[in-house]
């Protein structure tokens, strides 16, 4: 049977010819993309793709050049057994998209997201986008669009994420996006848009996330939010918001910033904003609230700004409270005992008599077009008013989108060619007042200094970013929508605007700076929108007696006469001169008070009549107590001991010097009270006690620092006596820096205390001192053995608390083998045996930088090098921290210079000892365990001071009087 055979032998061949066809098809072919997708991304105006039937996966639709630069189209070729594609993602960010986007859009049926942030799209938004029923993620903020908002928006009924932030809509809120009932994250700010905001957004209850901005049209009530309980972010700024705070905020459990600013809310701050025990952010500020400031919000760790309002309640000790910002929040109409920066009009608290103001924002102090430009240099923002010596100050609030740590000092970080004050800007995402203050009346030219320095001039995604905000001078938008690169021509270039005709009629002259949602937001990322300024120059139309500020000698003195400020120097003079008649004048001269007043009476009721369970630390000077004001907000009150035979001294030397020095690591002065035999200092009250604490004190007190925040404390440290040494205009010598003295705030950010001991250096920078005073362990030995004062002695007792930071463990209290003396001399040791890193805290573990801690304890060496003059100034200290200069490792030979000196002062100690003016013994000296011992000498005989910042062992486990801070009795209360 050949024939079926051969027959079955063709069939087979014919099948499997077919076969290979086909397989050969398929190797040839792949899935397809619908023409109609083609068309619509094709018309996406995108000269970075080619877009074809077969582009899915092409390395065109999956770029990234950055983490700012991105190009990410998906696709989901699972149709038609794999031979039809549907593109399910398009993001396309920062590639400088243009064009419109095509009603075609629409027929990209299985689209989840589409997200065309920072791009150059123009045109409406088409109502075909309201087809694609499979949307989530529609994200289009920071482009050209414009038009009204569709209403088929409201047909995404999957929709997770609507951002539509700074572009140029136009009309209202649709009432159709009530039916997003899935919508988790809305954002709509700087949009030009019209109010009221829609009642349907009370629908809205998986909303997580809600930011509306600048509005305009007709006012309207509070919309109703009790249904949003999922709510973490509630942003309703500048939304022409009338009528109360609602009350059902005890609802909303989870919330963690909200932001009202800018309204026209009155009434009361309603009790239930403080249920949301996750809240850290709050934002009430220029509206019409009214009533007493709570005291859960005085008291509040978190960052609250309740600025330009119209409370009437209590006063505050100043406008600062803790992180609430209270300036200009009260009344006008309040009485006169209210401080003068709580006032909503600001009025001079002196004789007004500020005409010329040179402030480089954000920058030092800087020598520019042969002016002396006064610095500018606190880092914070979020809710903070800050004022120098009554003459200028800034005001500052708003937290960047999604960046709430970023900086709000500007530096040129893409080396843009600019110098001066250009070089430096202050920075804030919302809000940014500059106030010249205590002004004679007048007319005055303003000129305000501006370079874009946070943007690139290249072709990368930072080159796309737009900076626009509103300039308003006296209350006066005079610059709408300003941009600094339109008007100066560019990034990198300078421009300054001119007003040559601004008049004070009261004392105070106010520039605010005021972002309305406009620009760019998330380019080169999300902490660097908002108003930008480099510089500002306030000078007199009029000619100015710069003795007397313009005004004739008889209205001088009457206003003298009346002055707040020349009342507290008298009551410190006749004070002084009735204890110490010699040194009243002396102790006076030069100092230019900055505090508000107490009564004993408040301060009794603040501490409970001095209560003992209010008492948080013994010092030098007397006891330390905790008060708490009425409202809640807490104070630290140093009270001087009337046994001190320096504390008259050291009273003067503490109000002259603290409330003229203003730097974020240097410890606030609020004010003082002097009453009879009473000398008391209020401070701002920090909440994690002092570094010796945290470091030495007993297990429940210690902290567990980490190595970043021992780094962060250290730079601190190193900052504010870089201040004190050189920035400040006293140039003040602290002579008793140690741990004990360095205070933690909540953040754990180190501020210097105890000026007290300080001693001016008016004249020059080296002198003899005829009053020693220190502590033992920290004092640098030309200072212990010769009286020989500089500002080495602080670098030297730096040195030191580096030591102490790095190891843990106290230089005086650790022995850790017999032939070693203390904590330094072991150092030594191994530092010349090449085992510097044996002194790292065990704690840390290896969570820690061997290269960053080698570098540490280098400079620890260098600063305590015997000799001072080859201790580095405090200023290179900040450098070499810094990574800005280069240490170079300390070469010092514990058998020679070391020994020497360290047998010099053991020499000085035992003559200590031998003197019968002193209390120290060898005994003491030899003990194991000495503790820290602090020495006074006045004219001659070396004394044990029981006035002195001393701090046994004891007082490492207790509070010492630097720091004000343990936790309080609650009894504790101002009437």
């Amino acid at each position: 049977m050949p024939f079926p055979t051969a027959t079955a032998v063709l069939f087979a061949l014919s099948c499997l010819s077919i076969c290979f066809e086909l397989r050969s098809l398929a190797q040839v072919s792949s899935p397809l993309l619908p023409q109609e997708e083609v068309e619509a991304l094709g018309k996406l105006q995108n000269t970075g793709w080619n877009v074809r039937r077969n582009s899915c996966g092409s390395p065109q639709w999956n770029r990234s050049l950055s983490d700012d630069i991105e190009c990410n189209v998906t696709c989901d070729c699972s149709f038609a057994r794999g031979t039809i594609c549907h593109v399910t993602n398009v993001a396309v960010k920062g590639f400088n998209v243009t064009g419109v986007l095509p009603p075609e859009l629409g027929n990209l049926t299985r689209l989840t997201e589409l997200s065309l942030l920072g791009n150059r799209i123009s045109g409406p938004i088409p109502s075909q986008i309201g087809n694609i029923a499979t949307l989530e993620h529609l994200v289009l903020e920071d482009n050209l669009l414009g038009g009204p908002l569709p209403r088929s928006l409201g047909n995404l009924k999957n929709l997770k994420r609507l951002l539509l932030s700074a572009n140029n809509f136009t009309g209202s809120l649709p009432d159709s996006l009530g039916n997003l009932l899935n919508i988790e994250d809305f954002d709509l700010q700087g949009t030009s848009m019209q109010g009221p905001i829609p009642t349907a957004v009370s629908m809205l209850t998986n909303l997580t996330q809600l930011r509306i901005s600048d509005l305009s049209g007709p006012s309207s009530v509070f919309p109703d939010i009790k249904n949003l309980s999922k709510l973490k972010e509630l942003v309703l700024r500048n939304c022409l918001i009338t009528g109360p705070i609602p009350d059902n905020f005890g609802e909303i459990t989870k919330l963690k910033t909200l932001d009202l600013s800018f309204n026209s809310l009155t009434g009361t701050i309603p009790a239930t904003l403080q249920s949301p025990k996750s809240l850290e952010y709050m934002f009430l500020n220029n509206n019409s609230l009214s009533g007493e400031v709570p005291g859960w919000v005085l008291n509040s760790k978190d960052s609250f700004d309740l600025s330009y309002n119209n409370f009437t309640g209590r006063a505050q000790p100043s406008c600062q409270q803790l992180d609430v910002n209270l300036v200009s929040s009260y009344s006008s109409s309040v009485s006169n005992s209210v401080p003068w920066c709580l006032r909503k009009d600001l009025p001079c608290p002196r004789n007004p008599k500020e005409h010329t103001f040179f402030i480089n924002c954000g920058g030092p102090r800087e020598r520019f077009e042969d002016e002396d430009y006064e610095e500018d240099l606190t880092s914070n923002g979020r809710s903070n008013f800050f004022s120098v010596s009554e003459r200028w100050g800034y005001s500052s609030t708003g937290i960047f989108l999604g960046k709430v740590d970023a900086d709000y000092l500007a530096r040129n970080t893409f080396g843009h060619n600019v110098t001066g004050v250009y070089s430096t800007a202050r920075l804030a995402p919302q809000s940014l007042k500059y106030y010249g203050l205590c002004m004679i009346k007048g007319s005055y030219t303003v000129k305000l200094h501006f370079a874009e320095i946070m943007y690139s001039n290249d072709q990368t995604f930072s080159s796309l970013g737009s900076r626009i905000f509103d300039i308003s001078i006296q209350g006066k938008v005079v610059r709408p929508d300003f941009d600094i690169m339109k008007e100066a021509g560019g990034v990198g270039l300078d421009i300054t605007e001119v007003f040559d005709n601004v008049t004070v009629d009261g004392n105070t002259l106010e520039i605010h700076l005021y972002w309305s949602g406009k620009g760019t937001t998330a380019i080169p990322d999300r902490g660097v929108y908002g108003p930008l300024i480099s510089g500002i120059s306030i000078t007199p139309n009029f000619p100015v007696d710069e003795g007397g500020g313009g005004l004739s000698g008889g209205a001088i003195a009457g206003i003298v006469v009346s002055s707040f400020l020349v009342v507290l120097f008298i009551c410190i003079f006749i004070f002084m001169r009735r204890r110490r008649k010699d040194d009243g004048n002396s102790e006076l001269r030069g100092l230019d008070l900055q505090t508000g007043m107490f009564t004993l009476r408040q301060i009794k009721y603040a501490t409970n009549n001095f209560d003992p369970t209010n008492k948080i630390g013994e010092g030098g000077f007397g006891p330390v107590y905790k008060g708490m004001l009425s409202d809640g907000g807490v104070i630290a009150v140093k009270q001087l001991s009337s046994k001190s035979k320096q504390g008259n001294r050291e009273f003067v030397n503490e109000i002259g010097m603290i409330s003229a020095l203003q730097h974020p690591n240097l410890v606030k002065l609020y004010g003082c009270c002097i009453e009879g035999n009473q000398l008391l200092l209020v401070y701002e009250y920090l909440e994690n006690n002092s570094l010796a604490r945290a470091l030495f004190g007993k297990h429940e007190n210690k902290l567990k620092l980490d190595w970043q925040t021992r780094k962060k404390i250290l730079l601190g440290i190193a900052k504010g006596l870089a201040y004190l040494h050189e920035e400040s205009r006293l140039k003040i010598v602290h002579r008793d820096i140690k741990a004990t003295n360095v205070l933690l705030d909540k953040d754990l950010n180190a501020k210097i205390s105890d000026f007290g001991l300080a001693k001016l250096d008016e004249e020059e920078n080296t002198h003899i001192s005829t009053r020693i005073a220190g502590t033992i362990g920290y004092m640098a030995p030309e200072y212990a053995m010769r009286g020989y004062l500089t500002d080495k002695a602080d670098v030297y007792s730096f040195g030191i608390v580096i030591l102490e930071t790095m190891s843990g463990t106290s230089n005086t209290n650790y022995r850790p083998k017999e032939e070693f003396v203390y904590l330094l001399d072991w150092a030594y040791v191994l530092q010349e045996q090449g085992n510097l890193l044996e002194l790292v805290d065990p704690e840390l573990g290896k969570s820690y930088s061997k290269e960053e801690a080698r570098k540490l304890l280098n400079i620890a060496l260098l600063c305590t090098n015997p000799s001072p003059t080859l201790r580095p100034p405090t200023s290179s200290v900040v450098k070499m921290m810094e990574g800005k200069a280069p240490v170079q490792a300390p070469i010092i030979k514990r058998g020679e210079s070391d020994a020497s000196s360290a047998d010099a002062r053991f020499r000085a100690f035992q003559t200590l000892s031998q003197d019968s003016h002193t209390n120290i013994t060898n005994a003491s000296w030899e003990s194991s365990d000495p503790g820290q011992k602090s020495i006074s000498m006045v004219d001659g005989p070396w004394t044990m001071n029981s006035t002195s910042s001393a701090l046994s062992n004891d007082d490492h486990d207790n509070d010492d009087d630097a720091s004000h801070l343990s936790q309080p009795s609650s009894s504790a209360r101002l009437l």
